[in-house]
């Protein structure tokens, strides 16, 4: 995908492929300084594909393109996760699934606690892949990392998933202890967004 074929939003309705309240929250306000009308799968009540990809960016992508089809419209898809080292990369693209069906983070951050099992090697990074799709089917890609540590227990009850046991590098609070803004002025997502933002929301494509 180079620059020159980049294919530019050119505003108006743009729904975000997601039935998470946290993630919408983060990305409307990610978007906001564009003037960005933003819509959720889960106020059209578009259905959630499977996420049957092996990597962060295959489900954003099918995720974002599977609600441009449903919609019409052109929707931006966040896969993220926690890569936990010490575990091979776990949960990764997994990390919502280790929630289980009720989607408590509560037991999946238990379950990275057990899994680690006093291992000496706490780093892990969050990562944040970002896909935006049109109805054609054309898709634009960016990806976000962060690094940090792992704390237990957790700590701070802002956020959502596996912010409170994450420390980002630099950094003294958990994602989960930090304001709104402080987060996503570093997170992954917001590393991703940027780069996203340079290809596809920007006049000059820089």
């Amino acid at each position: 995908m180079g620059l020159d074929k980049t294919r530019h939003f050119a505003g108006g309705k743009l729904v975000i492929a997601s039935h998470n309240a946290g993630k919408v929250r983060e990305i409307d306000a990610l978007l906001a300084p564009y003037g960005v009308e933003v819509i959720s799968a889960g106020q059209l009540g578009l259905a959630e594909p499977i996420e049957d990809g092996a990597t962060f960016l295959e489900n954003a992508s099918l995720k974002a393109r599977a609600a441009a089809t449903a919609s019409g419209l052109p929707s931006l898809a966040d896969d993220s996760g926690l890569a936990v080292t010490a575990l091979g990369g776990d949960p990764g693209i997994y990390s919502a699934r280790w929630a289980g069906p009720t989607k408590d983070f509560g037991i999946a951050m238990q379950k990275v606690e057990d899994a680690l099992a006093g291992a000496a090697d706490r780093s892990a990074e969050f990562v944040s892949a970002l896909a935006l799709a049109w109805p054609d089917g054309l898709v634009e890609q960016a990806e976000g990392r962060i690094s940090g540590q792992l704390v237990w227990p957790g700590r701070g009850t802002n956020g959502f998933g596996y912010d409170p046991i994450f420390v980002p590098t630099g950094h003294q609070m958990t994602f989960g202890e930090m304001e709104h803004d402080a987060k996503e002025a570093i997170s992954h997502r917001s590393v991703a967004f940027k780069k996203l933002v340079g290809m596809c929301f920007s006049g000059d494509g820089g």
